[in-house]
């Protein structure tokens, strides 16, 4: 139940393109089982999660799973039947509500529960779906994600999940739509006893029964988005530490393989340098309840919530590179700042559509930035964002097409970074910029989002409006261009290669001689000083513009 902004009837505005998108994505086919997987289909919309009790054995031997996952909802409109996912080869084996079992069917990912009690307005109700089968294995995860089997330096089983793209529904059954979450959630993973489970949230108990199993019980007392559900099986070794946050302490827990624990605590000392940039720029760390983790993996990594998986061996960069070629990038661990800066925007602030995605990975871009504006200064930070333009394709929008699990173009990295590094220039106002960044944790806690909202929140906290911005840098494709001429004694100039109306302002400097130009998309002048032919215009480079002197000189 984590968004309030929707209601039933406001839900279905999320699966209509906007219009200048439409067009863009016109040429795509999508499939019935896209639009099964990415709307809300009239089987989701007319209940409300509250609550999952997931419960997992896993059976490292053959590569198998089996368990159940008890759904808890309120009924917001009567409706009887609802929707569940769960991807091949996996298999539904059984579904109840109140002891009855339920009749259901499948189209693809989808199956489609008949619910035999009369589902009351009102009412909190509960169901159990239980499922079995051989997962689909990871082939590049996170990217391609499901289960990865495999073992640590000494032979032993190392396994996790991941499944941000491919949903998560790929290993177990759930509402697998990103605007709905559980209020809490209690994850419950059965392995072999010489092994350890570590998920979400935090360990309430462990059983023995003495059979030659554990299972791990992880509660978790915030809402979750159900991509950041996570399993991690391996021969962990555990160390902690407190940090004096902005809401009192906040407990750090480390599980690391037994291989690399001396490697883990001298690398994982950035983590309260970390904290206290983000709490600077982004409020306090959004899960005090359920405390903060990094938990290596046999992957790159990813932004669990609560459990950041992290596999970047134990050195500063992106696997030992620094993606920016500013140097920079060398002064931090990839992994450890971008997959924790998701705590702030993916886990506490969610999108409600994976069209939106920029809103995950734009901002959290900008996290590594600010993380050296914090720790090294502006200089740095500049230096950074602007590094990682040669990355940018501007093949598509970051905005991608809605109700059908389309994400943008990849650029949402990058230059959703540089977007924002953009407007922090356009506000020149750091006091204002940083309390609108808090503000946006605040204003949307906990929730699921649209981008337009996000927008509008940003536009209304800076008073200014920003659609054309947005839509510029979010809907269009081209860099906006400053055109000008010097003629006469006097700057002409304006934006072309821009949506209608664009009109930020952009710093700039003539001969060393800083100033700042309104332009429009119409030709604008102001007088200069000096002589046409001696005149140099450069722009402020922390802009992601490009610039055209229309007479070529």
């Amino acid at each position: 139940m984590k968004s309030k902004t929707f209601s039933i009837l406001l839900l279905s505005i999320l699966t209509v393109p906007i219009t200048g998108l439409s067009q863009i994505y016109a040429q795509e086919q999508f499939t019935r089982q896209d639009t099964l997987r990415g709307s809300i289909t009239l089987e989701r919309a007319w209940w409300d999660l509250s609550y999952y009790h997931l419960s997992v054995k896993v059976n490292i031997a053959d590569s198998s799973i089996s368990g159940s996952n008890k759904i808890q909802y309120v009924v917001l409109e009567p409706y009887q039947t609802m929707q569940i996912d769960l991807q091949e080869p996996l298999e539904i084996t059984g579904i109840t509500q109140n002891d009855q079992k339920l009749e259901y069917s499948r189209q693809g990912s989808a199956f489609f529960v008949e619910l035999e009690a009369d589902q009351r307005v009102g009412e909190v109700n509960e169901l159990t779906v239980h499922y079995s089968g051989k997962p689909k294995v990871a082939v590049r995860p996170p990217w391609d994600g499901g289960f990865t089997w495999t073992e640590d330096g000494n032979g032993k089983p190392f396994v996790a999940t991941s499944n941000q793209g491919i949903g998560a529904s790929v290993w177990w059954p759930n509402k697998d739509h990103p605007y709905d979450e559980p209020d809490s959630m209690l994850i419950s993973i059965t392995t072999p006893d010489s092994l350890m489970d570590v998920s979400n949230g935090r360990l309430r108990n462990v059983d023995e029964p003495g059979d030659g199993t554990k299972t791990w019980h992880w509660f978790v007392s915030n809402p979750i988005n159900n991509y950041g559900v996570n399993i991690n099986i391996g021969d962990y070794v555990h160390f902690s530490e407190e940090y004096n946050g902005e809401k009192g302490i906040l407990d750090l827990d480390y599980y690391v393989l037994r291989e690399n624990l001396e490697k883990a605590k001298e690398q994982f000392k950035q983590v309260k340098p970390m904290m206290d940039a983000f709490e600077h720029w982004f409020g306090p760390y959004p899960f005090y309840e359920d405390g903060y983790k990094l938990v290596e993996a046999p992957y790159l990594g990813m932004e669990h919530q609560s459990s950041v998986t992290y596999g970047n061996g134990y050195q500063n960069g992106y696997l030992g590179r620094d993606l920016s070629g500013s140097g920079w990038g060398m002064k931090f661990d990839f992994i450890i700042i971008h997959e924790t800066g998701h705590e702030w925007f993916a886990n506490n602030i969610t999108y409600a559509d994976v069209a939106d995605m920029w809103v995950h990975e734009g901002f959290t871009n900008y996290s590594e930035s600010l993380y050296l504006d914090y720790h090294y200064g502006e200089k740095a930070a500049n230096e950074y964002v602007q590094g990682l333009r040669l990355g940018i394709q501007n093949d598509r929008p970051l905005i991608g097409p809605y109700g059908v699990d389309k994400r943008g173009s990849g650029d949402m990295y990058n230059k959703g970074g540089n977007l924002l590094h953009t407007l922090r220039q356009v506000v020149d106002n750091d006091s204002l910029w940083r309390e609108t960044l808090r503000g946006l944790n605040r204003e949307f806690y906990h929730q699921t989002v649209t981008s337009k909202e996000v927008e509008e929140y940003i536009s209304k906290k800076l008073e200014m409006d920003l659609a054309p911005f947005f839509d510029q840098y979010l809907r269009d494709t081209r860099i906006p261009t400053l055109e000008y001429a010097f003629r006469n004694g006097r700057l002409m100039y304006r934006w072309a290669n821009t949506v209608n109306d664009f009109n930020m302002p952009v710093d700039v400097s003539i001969n060393g001689r800083e100033l700042r130009l309104t332009p429009t998309t119409s030709l604008n002048s102001i007088m200069v000083v000096e002589e046409s032919a001696e005149a140099r215009l450069i722009l402020d480079p922390n802009y992601y513009v490009g610039s055209f002197n229309l007479l070529g000189e």
